[in-house]
């Protein structure tokens, strides 16, 4: 039986080309598909040169899309890292949340949030719940994964802080799994502290996914499923 095909339109067709880079609507297109390869591939080959990066648990990535993959967050190193370990159809339907004053608070610096690293604002101080659903909507229906810090900010002490509430907002009683990291050395190699990156080990173990499908999808479910996220995270530290 043949297949059968459905049209959707771009979700971006009506916007500017300032506009597009900064939407939650941004469809990557074909230059912006070239783009992210290139990037994705010297990403993995610095991590590979100058981190040594080894990932623990890799078997735990969902086989399918969607899915959202958080961690710990203390460096830049962070989101090329959890990126990096993404394949395939995965690794190209990944888009990192980012922070909109740090990351697209210029057109030159939108322009390589969006066309290199795949990036999508959150503008820490003004997201409303319109932006929080809509980031909902394209995760479910376009299949896509989210690279996400629940911290909301990098640790300037190299400890990691209390989760917010965000990511039980794009998850709450649906569908879509939360995959727990903990990425090690990030701090040590690149703080907050510094311009530029430094050598130095970094390891990256994944977790069981967590499913929060029965959790409902408000204030208290947000805070529930933050902690819990949290408290995943925190399972996967070192001892000692």
């Amino acid at each position: 039986m043949p297949m059968e095909w459905q049209f959707r339109p771009a979700r971006d067709t009506e916007l500017s080309p300032v506009a597009r880079l900064r939407s939650h609507s941004r469809e990557v297109g074909l230059a912006g598909a070239v783009m992210q390869g290139i990037w994705r591939r010297g990403v993995r080959r610095y991590l590979q040169l100058f981190h040594k990066l080894e990932v623990v648990g890799r078997e735990n990535l969902p086989a399918t899309t969607p899915f959202v993959l958080i961690s710990n967050h203390a460096s830049h190193l962070d989101a090329m890292s959890l990126g990096a370990v993404l394949r395939g159809p995965a690794a190209r339907r990944a888009f990192a949340l980012a922070a909109g004053d740090v990351f697209f608070g210029s057109v030159r610096s939108s322009a390589f949030a969006a066309w290199a690293v795949n990036a999508l604002p959150v503008w820490r101080k003004r997201t409303s719940a319109k932006d929080l659903n809509g980031l909902r909507e394209r995760l479910e229906e376009d299949g896509l994964v989210f690279i996400l810090f629940p911290e909301g900010t990098r640790s300037r002490s190299g400890e990691m802080g209390r989760f917010l509430p965000g990511i039980g907002a794009l998850v709450a009683g649906g569908p879509v799994p939360v995959v727990p990291c903990y990425l090690e050395g990030a701090y040590s190699c690149w703080p907050a502290s510094r311009r530029l990156p430094r050598p130095g080990k970094l390891r990256l173990t994944i977790g069981t996914p967590l499913e929060f499908s029965g959790v409902a999808n408000d204030k208290a479910g947000w805070m529930e499923i933050a902690r819990r996220c949290e408290q995943a995270v925190r399972a996967l530290q070192p001892v000692g």
